[in-house]
């Protein structure tokens, strides 16, 4: 296999980065949808030959276009690029979007950067793919141009999962009404944060139980509440069942957001630096109690049904034949 690699500009992409077999996009948390794109490029490259690949943008192309709709993001650029990786994708330009790229009349797009500097065979997209200056281009317009400019054009429709359409906008609005474990489904993974542990209030440790404070840049949390969580240390192979609540600390007259986990599983070693967190499933709305005490006695329920979700998981997982890893 090639090794992955990512370009962050035009003048960057060397000359060897086709023929490509290519597919176009934000692709924001590469939910079920996307990553059934990613597998067909991936699929055909193998078969001609050619190199799996993705065109993507940075900014988000309403940054520069309407920011006023610009949408809260799922995924950052870094984290779109290892799914990708995982899906079979060799290597991806994040093509930084200005208002000059914007300006660009389909033709222009295709021709230049398309099939000159991609070396595009092949061009997959969604049946909603639309491109070029007052997004003019749709995907008549692409097989067109195609024709001219020697690449072939391939159209794929999306993926419904529970009856609905899968989109980023639809997944978005699920982790944003803590709806964690539906959102897992759409996105064929469980949604995740990740950042900074740091020092929280003192308050755990000595009235409630000890907690990991996770401090993320992520764009999107899920709806404030307890959930039963996966937590991966970045820079050790460590990793635990926990329960994390996100929410402002009502019990104690909080009025900063905070991201509190505690670890099913004792603690080996130091505290880990820098986690990732998963959302596997809402256990409760947050909610204020009338002392530390009453607080106490419900995260230990919580973290009863947290073991519980995860026995079950473990029977399921064993039933299944797969790995013995849990989370995975």
């Amino acid at each position: 296999m090639s090794p992955f690699r990512v370009f962050r500009s035009l003048d960057a992409v060397p000359a060897d980065f086709g023929p490509s077999a290519l597919t176009i996009g934000n692709f924001d948390g590469l939910h079920a949808g996307h990553r059934r794109i990613m597998r067909r490029v991936a699929a055909i490259g193998e078969g001609y030959g050619w190199r799996p690949s993705v065109l993507t943008f940075d900014p988000h192309p309403t940054r520069v276009v309407a920011p006023a709709r610009t949408p809260k993001l799922m995924t950052t650029t870094e984290q779109r690029c290892e799914l990708m990786r995982g899906e079979g994708i060799e290597q991806v330009l994040v093509l930084p979007f200005t208002v000059e790229l914007a300006q660009a009349p389909p033709e222009e797009f295709a021709a230049r950067i398309l099939a000159g500097k991609l070396g595009a065979r092949m061009v997959l997209v969604g049946d909603n793919f639309r491109f070029g200056a007052r997004q003019a281009g749709d995907t008549e317009t692409l097989r067109e141009l195609g024709e001219r400019y020697g690449f072939r054009v391939e159209i794929l429709t999306g993926v419904r999962r529970h009856g609905r359409m899968v989109s980023s906008s639809g997944v978005r609005k699920l982790i944003q009404n803590g709806e964690v474990a539906l959102a897992a489904r759409f996105l064929e993974r469980p949604h995740s944060v990740e950042g900074r542990i740091v020092s929280g209030f003192g308050i755990g440790s000595k009235q409630t139980v000890p907690t990991l404070n996770l401090a993320t840049e992520a764009e999107i949390l899920p709806a404030n509440g307890v959930y039963v969580t996966r937590t991966y240390d970045l820079e050790a192979a460590r990793d635990w069942n926990s329960i994390t609540n996100i929410g402002y600390r009502p019990t104690f007259g909080g009025d900063a957001l905070t991201v509190e986990t505690f670890l099913l599983a004792p603690l080996d070693g130091g505290a880990p630096e820098r986690i990732r967190l998963e959302f596997l499933r809402r256990v409760r709305a947050e909610r204020k109690f009338e002392s530390p005490e009453a607080l106490r006695a419900q995260i230990l329920r919580d973290v009863g049904r947290a073991n519980a979700y995860f026995r079950r998981y473990r029977r399921w997982v064993g039933a299944a034949g797969w790995g013995s890893r849990e989370g995975n």
